[in-house]
């Protein structure tokens, strides 16, 4: 019986020789992930139930990230009682203030997702892991609380979108686009409970990082999971991290049933951007640079784009106008995790960023949210690197946002108004 990708990882965690569509299924969990809402409120749970352990501490990871440094009292708490869940249940994984990141940069930066695994995470973006080829997928307090207890998961075998990615993007056009193209077509509810099988046959390959930004918005389209199909690049990136060695790199079956196929050529494409309120709410930045949309503040960050690849291109746009100021009253720059703070720091991107007149924060996920470090205002406009633009999302609900590439953001922090490169 043929089988995709998911399928096969399903089935491997599940003990059976295939799976079918529909299925409904208890998984082996190779890692569970909360972070500092998610992560007490699951610890409330266990507490509740009696259950004094996890099932593999080793297996467990809880980051704080959301309301790092904390706000506010509430947020203060919310650390605290991550960090007595991780002592009183000896979770071989915390990742505190100062000492890890945002949860989706942190997971696949520190070998923590390998392929072939099944990753289970109270946060909605932990479908970014899929980029290294594992069924990586997000669920609520209460059931990250039972795979913490039983280091299994309950799944309903899902359908699969097969999405190809081909040809050869113009240097402008980076994945952050590719996922916008790929979001225009499939709108917000196309992928709902589906999940997307990404190829990368590009003539030069994605490297990891856009992969990850690719997968980061899988749930943007409605989908469970967005897995890339490994190869060369996998495989080298896992290696380099990766501490264990019982990862398997599946691969569908050539004659795989698949529910829908998208082929997006990547030659064809331009820079993008997301209009409120809405990510799939798609159009070329030469349509919308027309309308000179004024704006108020430009946040690079989040767990889509803040990695060190991220930041060097904004460095390079920076350094290549010397001369020019940034436009905007505020440009919030903020690493995914601790190594790219570092590295940023070291190459000199965090001092042309601070010299420019930006916000150069500590990681943290803040104002993706709206929750601190950079929270709009009513009527105020906003260029996002991040993955959601709804109402309110980065703070007042008549505050609009905008979603972009990092090299978008960058010339267009420059200019004042939303341009392209």
């Amino acid at each position: 019986m043929s089988q995709t990708l998911v399928q096969k990882i399903i089935a491997e965690k599940s003990e059976k020789n295939n799976v079918n569509v529909g299925e409904i299924v208890m998984a082996k969990v190779d890692r569970a992930m909360g972070h500092d809402i998610t992560g007490p409120a699951a610890a409330a749970l266990l507490r509740e139930a009696g259950i004094n352990k996890v099932w593999n501490k080793d297996k467990v990871v809880l980051v704080a990230d959301h309301f790092v440094p904390a706000k506010d009292l509430a947020a203060a708490k919310l650390g605290k009682e991550l960090r007595i869940f991780a002592e009183e249940y000896e979770v071989g994984h915390y990742f505190g203030e100062g000492k890890g990141g945002i949860c989706h940069v942190v997971m696949p930066e520190e070998g923590l997702v390998a392929p072939g695994e099944i990753v289970i995470g109270a946060d909605s973006h932990t479908c970014t892991n899929g980029a290294v080829g594992c069924l990586a997928t997000g669920v609520g307090h209460t059931d990250l609380a039972a795979v913490l207890a039983t280091g299994k998961v309950w799944l309903r075998v899902p359908e699969t979108i097969k999405v190809v990615f081909k040809g050869s993007p113009p240097p402008e056009v980076t994945p952050k686009d590719m996922s916008l193209a790929l979001g225009k077509i499939l709108t917000v509810s196309g992928g709902n409970y589906k999940v997307l099988e990404l190829h990368d046959n590009t003539d030069t390959g994605i490297d990891m990082e856009g992969r990850l930004t690719i997968s980061n918005m899988a749930i943007e389209w409605g989908a469970k999971a967005g897995i890339f199909v490994p190869d060369a690049i996998t495989e080298t990136f896992t290696q380099e991290r990766v501490q264990h060695s019982d990862w398997k790199m599946l691969q569908p079956d050539e004659n795989a049933s698949y529910c829908q196929k998208i082929t997006i050529d990547t030659t064809t494409l331009e820079p993008l951007v997301a209009m409120p309120f809405s990510p799939d709410n798609v159009t070329t930045v030469r349509e919308v640079e027309k309308q000179k949309v004024k704006i108020d503040q430009v946040f690079i960050g989040s767990c889509t784009n803040a990695r060190i690849g991220d930041l060097r291109e904004v460095h390079g746009v920076f350094k290549n106008n010397p001369n020019k100021q940034k436009k905007v009253p505020r440009v919030v720059v903020i690493p995914g995790d601790q190594k790219t703070y570092l590295t940023a720091i070291s190459e000199g991107i965090a001092t042309e960023c601070i010299s420019r007149g930006c916000v150069f924060s500590t990681p943290t996920c803040g104002p993706c949210l709206g929750g601190h470090s950079g929270v709009m205002a009513a009527e105020e406009v906003c260029l996002s690197t991040s993955n959601r633009n709804f109402h309110g999302r980065m703070g007042h609900p008549d505050s609009l946002v905008y979603l972009s590439s990092p090299l978008v953001a960058a010339h267009s922090a420059l200019k004042g108004y939303i341009s392209a490169p």
